[in-house]
């Protein structure tokens, strides 16, 4: 599953020890195993390599450049949502043409930088977004390739916040609406509609909403070139199921059982294939790293209170997402076979993993079984490379923790933690003049 395994009772991260890396750069840190980030990009490339995918990894699920530097080693594109995300893309050397630029509220300055770049496809989310791109292009003397995002109407079983391919939602355009489109805008200057985006949804463990939703893309696609329509393009957006706990996703070669046959024949017959995994990538390729700072008994709750919280990792208050979270050093006899929700051990405590912010609702873990706590203790956040310091903030003046990748023996600091000084940078004692535009009466 990943490269962080016990040995001797103490948590390794692939050749290195978590307590070593945690005395050198102190906690909190998220760190990541180079080693786990390939071997799942690769069995995503491998699973799906009859189709020939462009790969386009999900930035916003983990956007360092150091991570996004790998993966472009490895062939990755970029699915980007941000002109910022397009910055950092491009600061790690990445193609920009082999990246797809999303998200439901592309400004008109972030369209220009896109196509000045040379940003391979757009995934249009909106008519007016359409209208946008087409004008802005036209006006450049460019034109931008792009695929409209549709909504299938399916349910991915997953939190609601990450179900994403209903009709009721924010992002793409209902499936029945995709002809009406096509027809005004089909043969529009600036912007050519060359397919289909889709994303149902995030941490999706059965391939039925896949290949329910496929289907009913395909048979729009069939539809819209029936009317003249030319499509070429497919782009399945991400969402496969990690194991956030022991053996619970099915991987991506079973999604591949069923999503190569269905669309082999179509790119046989000319049809580029898009894929934007992240989490899939790079969730269990990471842990975060916190001490113990105190710990304390409250009515009938025992707390452990650690120097990360809802600012660092907000998932669990978020989604009330599951992360195991065990001792870096339990010592022999206390290191469980699985992460699970009740490691089958003797001696364990029930605790309530609690961060520094000033919120009720800061924590990292509630009633969890665990061996007995200390302040000074080191804890290890299980799955936590993904939606981890990509959502970080710096609430309560909190610096942002540091960054480590381990590739075999090899320790790396990909981003340095925070100082006081960085809380402060962008801020004015003294405010500024800020001058208005002249308005005409």
């Amino acid at each position: 599953m990943d490269s962080f395994t016990y040995k001797d009772g103490s948590l390794m991260v692939e050749g290195v020890p978590a307590s070593g890396i945690a005395a050198a750069v102190q906690t909190p840190c998220f760190v990541y195993s180079a080693g786990t980030i390939t071997s799942q990009f690769q069995r995503i490339q491998q699973a799906f390599e009859p189709l020939h995918p462009n790969i386009c990894f999900a930035l916003k699920s983990c956007s360092n450049i150091g991570i996004c530097k790998l993966l472009g080693s490895l062939g990755a594109g970029m699915d980007l949502v941000s002109a910022g995300e397009l910055h950092r893309s491009v600061a790690a050397g990445i193609d920009p043409s082999r990246c797809v630029f999303a998200g439901v509220g592309k400004t008109d300055s972030e369209i220009r930088l896109a196509l000045e770049h040379g940003v391979g496809l757009f995934n249009i989310e909106s008519e007016q977004e359409f209208q946008a791109i087409s004008r802005i292009a036209s006006s450049m003397g460019v034109t931008a390739d792009a695929a409209l995002r549709v909504n299938p109407e399916v349910e991915p079983g997953s939190h609601e916040f990450n179900a994403t391919g209903r009709a009721e939602t924010k992002f793409g355009v209902a499936l029945s609406d995709a002809v009406d489109l096509f027809g005004r805008h089909g043969d529009a200057q600036g912007c050519r509609l060359r397919g289909l985006h889709m994303h149902i949804g995030s941490q999706i463990h059965d391939t039925t909403p896949y290949a329910t939703a496929i289907g009913r893309v395909l048979e729009m696609m069939d539809l819209l070139e029936s009317r003249g329509h030319a499509i070429d393009v497919l782009d399945v957006g991400g969402g496969f199921g990690v194991d956030y706990i022991t053996g619970e996703s099915i991987g991506p070669e079973a999604f591949a059982e069923v999503i190569v046959p269905m669309l082999r024949p179509r790119v046989d017959a000319g049809l580029r294939l898009y894929m934007e995994p992240g989490r899939s990538i790079v969730a269990n390729a990471g842990i975060l790293l916190t001490k113990v700072i105190y710990t304390k008994q409250s009515g009938s709750i025992e707390f452990a209170i650690c120097d990360a919280g809802m600012n660092t990792l907000l998932r669990p208050c978020h989604y009330d997402a599951f992360h195991f979270i065990w001792p870096t050093d339990p010592g022999p006899g206390m290191v469980p076979q699985q992460r699970t929700h009740d490691p089958d051990l003797p001696g364990l405590r029930t605790i309530d993993v609690v961060g520094p912010i000033c919120e009720t609702g800061d924590y990292l873990a509630r009633r969890r079984p665990l061996p007995p706590i200390e302040p000074g203790q080191l804890l290890a956040v299980f799955g936590a490379g993904a939606y981890g310091m990509s959502m970080s903030s710096r609430y309560n003046s909190q610096p942002l923790p540091a960054e480590v990748l381990v590739d075999e023996d090899s320790v790396g600091l990909i981003r340095r933690r925070e100082s006081f000084d960085d809380l402060l940078e962008h801020e004015l004692l003294n405010p500024s003049p800020v001058h208005l535009p002249m308005v005409s009466s």
